[in-house]
């Protein structure tokens, strides 16, 4: 008599049996890291509502997500500077792979897929060369890696794929570090922060550097809208008396253009922005501040600011569908303005996903 595992299994070979797609682990819309009380590290799928699909376990703690444009799959990458990734079935819980950075690396914690789903690329430090290097991985045969390609500077940290080609943005911080210093800043005084676009063959097609005045401004993190508008944020790395922007926003082709809003709002942010989203039309964009303990909402094309709203250790940022979503280290997912909040016993981690 066939057993249902035979069953199942002929069909699968098949073809017959469609391939899990995200409706099928509870139609999450946002992944995010976290810790748990009892100190062990998850992966967390959260629905429209705010409310948990799934908790998955991971071996250390996370950074950022990235999450396979079809299937229920998502890379967790360990903090800075994790050598390692996992990627996890978010159907099963299974882990299908385990990504190894080359031996003189380490991850910066961010990474993406292209459109496809393809390829994964990551954010990685050649230390020994103080080089920025993007690493290439086949998902279709076994997240192997297949290549890498210089990002376009030093010390790459998000990643991101420009809309409607093959294409990439990174953002190059611009600081330098090895692993035998830790997490400690070792060429301040010359970093150069940018913006690399470059093809999936490691083509350079265009870098955007700020001025020479802001030269200390570190390109962290960034999102990009549905007609390819970069929304970036900055760390500053020079006197911490120094109020200076740490927003702004580039379009292929042109200057990059930094945020001139009230000083007030620089102050708040204590120099460090933690996170940005982007609206899919461009028009607003979010940034967070964990350590200033805000979140602040902005005009993209007046470069103006329309709100900030003091946080307690708020990080993950992400837009839903009329509004943006945050998480906090201290449990709470909670929209911006359209009301409603969920908390947990979770220690959010700083990045939030968008599915």
């Amino acid at each position: 008599m066939t057993t249902r595992r035979r069953f199942l299994g002929g069909l699968l070979a098949s073809g017959l049996v469609p391939t899990p797609s995200w409706a099928d682990v509870g139609a999450p819309r946002f992944l995010s890291a976290a810790r748990m009380p009892s100190g062990s590290f998850v992966l967390v799928g959260l629905q429209d509502d705010l409310s948990e699909a799934f908790r998955l376990p991971l071996p250390t703690r996370g950074h950022a997500a990235a999450a396979h444009p079809v299937r229920p799959e998502a890379v967790a990458f360990a903090r800075r500077p994790g050598t390692y990734a996992i990627i996890v079935d978010c159907h099963t819980g299974d882990v299908l792979a385990r990504l190894d950075a080359p031996v003189g690396r380490h991850f910066y914690g961010h990474g993406c897929y292209s459109g496809e789903g393809h390829l994964l690329f990551t954010t990685e430090n050649d230390y020994d060369n103080a080089s920025g290097v993007i690493g290439v991985w086949d998902v279709r045969d076994g997240y192997r890696r297949v290549g890498e390609f210089f990002s376009g500077g030093v010390g790459p940290h998000e990643i991101a794929l420009m809309p409607g080609a093959e294409m990439l943005v990174v953002a190059n911080g611009g600081i330098e570090t090895h692993p035998e210093s830790g997490r400690v800043k070792l060429n301040i005084p010359m970093m150069r922060p940018n913006l690399c676009y470059c093809g999936f063959d490691g083509q350079v097609l265009d870098i955007a550097e700020p001025p020479l005045e802001m030269h200390r401004n570190s390109i962290r993190h960034l999102a990009v809208s549905g007609e390819g508008t970069v929304v970036f944020g900055m760390q500053w790395q020079g006197d911490r008396q120094e109020v200076v922007p740490l927003v702004g926003a580039h379009k292929r082709g042109s200057e990059m253009r930094f945020f001139a809003v009230e000083t007030e709002v620089w102050r708040q942010m204590k120099g460090y922005v933690g996170s940005v989203a982007i609206s899919p039309d461009g028009s607003q964009a979010a940034v967070t501040s964990p350590r200033g303990g805000v979140a602040a909402v902005f005009d993209v094309a007046a470069a103006k600011v329309m709100s900030v709203r003091p946080m307690e250790d708020v990080c993950g940022a992400a837009f839903a569908a009329r509004d943006f979503v945050f998480t906090t280290g201290n449990g709470v997912a909670r929209f911006l303005d359209q009301g409603g909040q969920a908390t947990s016993d979770l220690a959010f981690d700083n990045h939030l996903l968008r599915l």
